[in-house]
């Protein structure tokens, strides 16, 4: 995890729940309406041993049948009109707290669109599902349940213990004798219990992202034939989860054996006395009855409280979760810092650009130090390089997938940081090496790297110079679902959607890495024969492993270890830097494998 929950110490649960008021604020009226309408309900429930109390003392007492009657009718008048504030109550609450949901789960969508790519890194995606389903789901049920009865329980207690008291309030005393060690344990119980619901809620985290891991990866498992391990590595977290689980249970059991057992002796103490002053006319029977009816009364309010503890505590993890994600920073939209002076038609400029991962060891070297590269307007720069010199770092820096250390990279002389994203992505279109498809049409997937206003005529040009034509070829066209992550099509189908998608816009920038490695020799020269028409068009940087790549530059820029150490055309650098002459030698080597 790349967040350490906080101890219960740490954290106050009123606290955390109260983070939730800007959600709820705009369904406070229904809420706050919902209830008043069940402590109105509970008040009601609590009027019935004051008719039995009447009616034991007066109609029974003087053998007045249709006084018994007439009580009978109140009580079942006050049994309905308790029954229906209840079912008011559900469903003034159902609509609005649906909605509190909704919106939550749109704002955190919404905040992880936002986010930077280095925190979509460092987090579990299982995580964050489990924060927009799970923790939701408890919000939610918090909201419409425990936020609503612990107030109205404890109102619906403090009445009853005033109707005690008023009664006689020596039975009164004898009933509140286990309010001290209740109250002690549940303060206990809420400590415990918040503990172990953060760990559960975490588990629940991460066996969420096995399934999903293994659901996207099912092909390599299959292939490997580890799908027994990975069965067991599964069941191992289960298990964790289960033994996690249990002792919820367990501190929730040892919680309700107190809050029930206690009451239930207290009433039994209250029972006797009672009787043994009704017997020396100390108290009316009626009395008696109306003290007992409402201490039962108040029986479910006072046992509810161990599991309402339980379920506020597991909504304040739940709330805590979620927050951990919305407090993360998001990329800003607008300038970073005051740009350069501005040169228009200056193409793409590396200003001693410096890069360190955030996560990184303060005293590790930067991945990149003191890039100075310059590609000129309408130029295509190809990117080479060894494994993990830290060309696909660079190339992130240009839309802000990443931001730069230090130094600074300039559009036309413009510098990035003083665009607003959403201006600097309009400019530069990107084709990653490992191709992301959406579970859409190729259409629609292809079309998302132009704007709004992109057709079929855009869409079949860019089939066209990615020699997609394929798309049109399947059951249903370019309208054809490419199903999760592209899965359904050949590495070589997606990638070459993916290079469609870069090139749909026309962009001024375009930043493509390794774009041809998935295709085969005939296809590759199809695409590159008519991706030269397009870079004719647009500056570009391409990072390239191939020297068919290569050769659709108009130069090349070496990296190592994180530097720009020789920039010329391919034959210049054949001749004059062996390690080019050596990548390229055993690319050529490669190739004719």
């Amino acid at each position: 995890m790349p967040t350490t929950p906080k101890t219960p110490e740490e954290r106050s649960a009123v606290r955390t729940l109260l983070r939730l008021w800007p959600y709820v604020r705009p369904v406070r009226a229904r809420l706050f309406t919902a209830a008043f309408v069940a402590i109105l309900a509970s008040c009601v429930g609590l009027v019935i041993p004051l008719v039995l109390k009447w009616m034991v003392d007066g109609p029974v007492a003087d053998r007045d049948s249709a006084g018994v009657w007439l009580g009978a009718l109140v009580l079942l008048l006050l049994g309905l009109g308790e029954a229906v504030l209840f079912g008011l109550r559900r469903w003034l609450v159902a609509r609005p707290l649906s909605h509190v949901e909704a919106e939550m789960r749109a704002a955190l969508y919404r905040h992880l669109q936002r986010l930077p790519v280095a925190f979509h890194d460092r987090w579990a995606s299982g995580q964050l599902l489990s924060r927009a389903t799970t923790d939701l789901m408890l919000v939610r049920m918090f909201l419409a349940f425990p936020l609503t009865f612990l107030l109205v329980n404890g109102v619906t207690i403090l009445v009853g213990v005033i109707i005690m008291l008023l009664q006689d309030w020596t039975l009164g005393l004898v009933i509140l004798g286990p309010a001290v060690p209740v109250i002690v344990m549940c303060v206990v119980f809420e400590k415990r219990y918040a503990e172990v619901a953060r760990r559960a809620q975490d588990q629940v985290g991460d066996l969420t992202t096995v399934v999903e891991e293994s659901v996207l990866g099912i092909r390599i498992i299959k292939g490997f034939g580890r799908h027994r391990s990975q069965a067991r590595a599964f069941r191992e977290l289960s298990w964790t989860l289960r033994g996690t689980e249990l002792r919820k249970a367990r501190l929730l059991a040892v919680i309700w054996a107190v809050i029930v057992t206690l009451p239930e002796v207290a009433v039994g103490a209250a029972l006797v006395v009672g009787c043994v002053q009704v017997a020396d006319g100390a108290l009316s029977a009626g009395t008696l009855v109306a003290f007992l009816s409402t201490a039962l009364a108040l029986r479910w309010p006072v046992e509810s409280i161990g599991f309402l503890l339980a379920m506020s505590q597991e909504a304040a993890t739940a709330t805590e979760r979620y927050f951990e994600v919305m407090d993360e920073d998001v990329e800003s939209a607008g300038p970073g810092r005051q740009a350069g002076p501005v040169t228009k038609s200056d193409g793409l400029h590396f200003h001693a650009v410096s890069f360190r991962y955030p996560d990184a060891p303060p005293d590790s070297p930067p991945v990149l130090q003191g890039i100075d590269l310059h590609i000129r307007p309408g130029e295509s720069m190809a990117l080479v390089g060894a494994t993990g010199s830290g060309k696909t770092t660079l190339t992130a820096l240009v839309p802000r997938l990443h931001e730069v250390t230090s130094g600074r990279i300039t559009l036309d002389g413009e510098d990035i940081m003083a665009m607003s994203r959403e201006e600097l992505r309009a400019m530069v279109a990107v084709a990653f090496e490992e191709p992301t498809l959406f579970s859409a049409s190729v259409g629609e997937n292809v079309l998302m790297g132009a704007d709004d206003s992109a057709g079929a005529i855009e869409l079949e040009r860019a089939l066209s110079v990615a020699q997609a034509d394929f798309a049109h070829a399947l059951p249903d066209g370019t309208d054809t679902q490419v199903g999760e992550q592209g899965l359904s099509l050949s590495g070589g189908q997606r990638q070459r959607l993916a290079l469609a998608r870069a090139v749909v816009g026309r962009p001024r920038f375009l930043v493509l890495d390794d774009p041809l490695s998935a295709l085969d020799v005939h296809t590759e020269a199809a695409v590159e024969a008519a991706l030269r028409e397009v870079l004719a068009e647009t500056t570009a940087l391409i990072v390239a492993h191939r020297p068919s790549t290569v050769l659709l530059a108009d130069r090349v820029a070496l990296l190592a270890e994180g530097r720009i150490t020789a920039v010329g055309t391919h034959h210049e650098l054949l001749r004059s830097s062996a390690e080019y002459a050596h990548l390229m030698s055993g690319a050529d080597e490669e190739d004719q494998r």
